[in-house]
């Protein structure tokens, strides 16, 4: 099934997904006014774009919106875009929804339902490791500096364990999965949801060593400029997703149950821990 998309899309296509997005399907492009819709690239722009396009298109016809997909190369990338407000709506880690509520102010109104965020090190099913201690040394991959639960929690825990590591950024949850699966590298940093909807040959060649403990999990939050009805609209056909057939299909592919309202406060556990990580972007 990703062969064949990859060869529907054609490579002008997967620019427009890493430069300014991907409509959704021709029935949601008739509806009078598009928001543009970023995802934080946890996963290939192409992998993205198969599993959260029908997503979209649906949540586009409930909501009577027209929901342009969008991404970028990779999550540092992303994180820029959201210092620069390119989204009008976006789903980001907790980490980067704590910064970018600050500026350029994007408010969270939903979150995956039923869902806890914890970090994860995984390492091959026929690794003989037993214990984070055992790592002392190596290489681990890990997404991306500011990926939140994949890596700043899971590189705290080896601080204050006291385990020397040395950290490989490799641009995404998929990669990182891939290197160690491959036995490029010993252990990655990940998170449950991504390391489920990875594929079976990968996913079966790898185990959990370690998890964190949870938190608030990613943030759909809508920029300021996003008017009012427009974001009633979107939250509501959002709420309602699990109780449509085509949608609760569609939510499959991202391994999501549904949708849950949020308020801003529910972003404070990540608060509290002080990340400074992107702070040199709020000044730019």
């Amino acid at each position: 099934m990703r062969r064949n998309f990859l060869s529907w899309m054609g490579g002008s296509t997967l620019g427009a997904l890493l430069g300014g997005g991907l409509a959704a399907p021709a029935h949601a492009q008739k509806a009078v006014r598009t928001l543009t819709f970023g995802i934080v690239p946890q996963q290939s722009a192409s992998e993205l774009a198969r599993v959260w396009i029908p997503v979209l298109g649906a949540l586009s016809e409930r909501a009577g919106l027209s929901l342009r997909f969008a991404t970028a190369p990779d999550i540092p990338a992303f994180e820029k875009r959201l210092a620069a407000g390119a989204y009008d709506v976006a789903y980001m880690n907790p980490y980067h929804y704590s910064v970018f509520a600050q500026k350029p102010g994007y408010v969270a109104f939903a979150k995956e339902k039923g869902r806890r965020l914890r970090g994860l090190v995984v390492v091959r099913k026929d690794s003989t490791l037993k214990d984070m201690k055992e790592l002392a040394g190596q290489q681990i991959a890990f997404p991306a500096p500011a990926a939140f639960a994949a890596t700043v929690l899971v590189r705290a825990e080896f601080e204050r364990m006291g385990v020397p590591i040395t950290p490989v950024f490799v641009k995404s949850h998929e990669s990182v999965y891939l290197n160690v699966a491959q036995r490029q590298i010993e252990a990655g940093g990940g998170i449950t949801r991504t390391l489920q909807t990875m594929d079976a040959p990968v996913r079966d060649e790898l185990r959990v060593l370690w998890q964190t403990k949870d938190y608030t999990p990613h943030a759909f939050a809508a920029h300021p400029r996003v008017p009012a009805a427009d974001l009633q609209a979107l939250r509501a056909a959002m709420l309602t997703a699990d109780s449509d057939p085509k949608l609760r299909s569609a939510l499959e592919g991202i391994g999501f149950k549904g949708f849950d309202a949020a308020q801003d406060a529910e972003w404070n556990d990540v608060r509290a821990l002080g990340i400074s990580t992107l702070a040199a972007l709020l000044k730019e």
